[in-house]
């Protein structure tokens, strides 16, 4: 028997994660789509996912937090997901990273204290388990990301 995809196997078991905590989650058909899953959230607000899959490295779990599209390099996911569902294999974990909180091509979720006990700036895996998020919070990460800088800064 064929074995699943890494990607395949990930999006499988953010998908099964968010549906294990009564999410209501749709899949989009066909390719080319800048995300792998929708939540719906409520009323007509959705969630884009985009799942990756992390490793261990240095006490932390590293994501790949950019797309190779077709020859033309390194894109980044911010306007078109909303957050990433990372998924950790050998712990059957899932978290959940809001796409603009991530600035490099690689994410990183911290799982041990830094070894200089710096704190700024890290990001405990912890803080970012599937658990710690309600539909609530995670509908703020959509109206965040689609808000218009102008309306921000009170530019009319």
């Amino acid at each position: 028997m064929p074995r699943p995809t890494t990607g395949n196997a990930t999006e499988a078991m953010v998908l099964s994660a968010f549906a294990q905590r009564g999410f209501h989650v749709l899949i989009p058909f066909g390719d080319g789509h800048p995300f792998d899953l929708a939540i719906h959230l409520t009323g007509t607000e959705f969630l884009r996912v985009q799942c990756k899959t992390a490793w261990p490295k240095g006490g932390c779990l590293i994501f790949n937090a950019r797309s190779t599209d077709h020859g033309r390099g390194p894109q980044s996911y911010v306007g078109l997901a909303d957050i990433f569902g990372v998924y950790f294999p050998p712990k059957q974990t899932v978290y959940l990273v809001p796409i603009d909180g991530v600035a490099n091509y690689e994410g990183r979720l911290r799982v041990e204290p830094a070894r200089n006990n710096q704190r700024r700036g890290i990001r405990m895996a912890a803080d970012f388990g599937i658990d710690r998020w309600s539909a609530e919070s995670l509908d703020e990460v959509v109206a965040k990301g689609r808000a218009k800088p102008e309306l921000e800064l009170g530019i009319a």
